[in-house]
């Protein structure tokens, strides 16, 4: 390891403010300033939740945000250690929307979500493992708990696509999508002041899974489609 968190002031507590990406942007900063390279450690939980005054679970979100980007790994009893340069530059991609259109954006981003997810979708009922099923199936319930008690369920239909993506065992569907979500969450949450944006899709979402589970690489594109066509339908009637 190139610096040490104690000896080197690289990382300063933070103001209160959204605490996970100032971790991740600190976490770069660090990176790029203790001139860390691939293969280096990074200081352990305690001493950047020390550091930076936040909580385990803020320090884990920030870790996970990298691990989807593949530019660092977890090595259980051992710590975690970089995989390629990490820069503030290179963490965000930066995405232009005009939110005073939200008609216009929210028809923008699906355009990108279709490409995205029906090739997602057909690649990880090709490849998904047993092992994949189970996690898929798991975030699916959890959606379909919180669906059945709410009428809603964002995040945890979130997790289901990521568990999606990570069946592909590509890694680039899970880095474009975690590179989009900020952008992507911004304007999917309760469009038009809607509770029921979009809730027509729910049982696809199972269908979907049935199709993956069966290695049908057409129906899974085909069940994505029917969720992206609900919302797509539901933005044109509700911004009328």
């Amino acid at each position: 390891m190139k610096a040490n968190v104690s000896d080197n002031p690289l990382i300063r507590p933070l103001p209160v403010m959204d605490r996970a990406r100032q971790v991740t942007e600190a976490l770069a900063h660090y990176v790029d300033a203790a001139k860390l390279k691939t293969g280096d450690r990074l200081p352990a939980e305690r001493e950047l939740m020390a550091a930076l005054a936040v909580g385990r679970s803020t320090i884990r979100e920030a870790i996970r945000h990298f691990q989807a980007l593949g530019v660092i790994e977890t090595r259980k009893g051992s710590g975690t250690y970089l995989l390629k340069p990490v820069s503030k530059a290179t963490i965000h991609m930066p995405l232009s929307l005009d939110t005073a259109h939200l008609r216009d954006v929210l028809l923008q981003t699906l355009e990108v979500r279709r490409g995205i997810e029906c090739e997602a979708g057909m690649v990880a009922a090709r490849r998904r493992t047993a092992r994949d099923l189970v996690i898929i199936e798991e975030k699916l319930g959890e959606m379909e708990r919180v669906h059945h008690a709410k009428g809603t369920s964002g995040p945890e239909d979130l997790a289901f696509h990521m568990a999606v993506y990570d069946a592909t065992h590509n890694p680039l569907f899970g880095q474009l999508l975690e590179q989009m979500r900020e952008a992507f969450e911004r304007f999917w949450t309760h469009p038009f002041d809607r509770e029921d944006f979009a809730r027509r899709s729910f049982p696809f979402h199972r269908t979907l899974f049935n199709a993956i589970g069966a290695q049908d690489a057409e129906a899974a594109r085909e069940e994505t489609l029917k969720i992206l066509e609900v919302v797509e339908e539901d933005i044109k009637e509700m911004s009328k």
